[in-house]
């Protein structure tokens, strides 16, 4: 298997079917290798000379893809998303794009389907199936990620988070800031013991409105 690539990106091109293509140069051999958004506005953004990509090959009946990403922890997750039933290598890329490494994560542990299902080509039932397959290897999540995310234990209810959402949202917040003054606000342990729904939307309005 092919761990990485570290060469000159060569020109990132948007093919037919709207898939991000970086060619990459390495030893005079140019790499053909489908990438994430982001990774394609950092290439142009910083106008770089010379990058490591952390890869995937996919091995079909009538192909071989390459797919790239800018670090382990985002190639792992892609990993585990095109492990659950239903999800191809495509929603797995659009899932990472929609919503970045961070809030992917914390969506899956902490079961947000609304959160998920913002991705295009993602559902209910897909969302649901990705958060019930993937949430309880939380302990490989967390060294993905750097121990960031917090695990479902350490949060509110799902029920809170809910309404937090709804009524966030409501007021013109992004899932993005609310998922992280949640985050932020489940480190104290006493307000993980604050069960009163108000009192969590009004902490995160708080927090948010530092």
């Amino acid at each position: 298997m092919i761990s990485y690539l570290k060469g000159i990106p060569i020109e990132v091109i948007k093919n037919t079917n709207n898939r991000i293509i970086l060619v990459l140069e390495v030893n005079k051999i140019g790499y053909e290798l489908q990438i994430p958004s982001k990774l394609a506005r950092d290439i142009s953004q910083y106008d770089l000379e010379n990058i490591q990509v952390f890869t995937y090959l996919q091995i079909k009946e009538d192909q071989q893809i390459l797919y790239g990403f800018s670090t382990t922890a985002e190639r792992e997750l892609f990993r585990q998303l095109i492990s659950v039933s239903g999800i191809g290598a495509q929603s797995a890329i659009a899932l990472i794009d929609t919503l970045g490494l961070e809030e992917l994560v914390q969506a899956i542990v902490t079961g947000n389907i609304r959160t998920l299902s913002q991705t295009p080509g993602v559902g209910k039932k897909t969302a649901e199936r990705i958060a019930l397959e993937l949430r309880t290897k939380l302990s490989q999540w967390r060294k993905l990620v750097g121990g960031t995310v917090a695990s479902s234990s350490a949060m509110p209810s799902l029920d809170i988070l809910e309404d937090i959402e709804m009524t966030l949202l409501a007021l013109g917040y992004t899932n993005e800031e609310i998922n992280k003054a949640v985050s932020t606000l489940s480190q104290d342990n006493l307000m993980l013991k604050n069960t009163s729904t108000e009192e969590w939307i009004k902490e995160v309005i708080a927090w948010l409105s530092q």
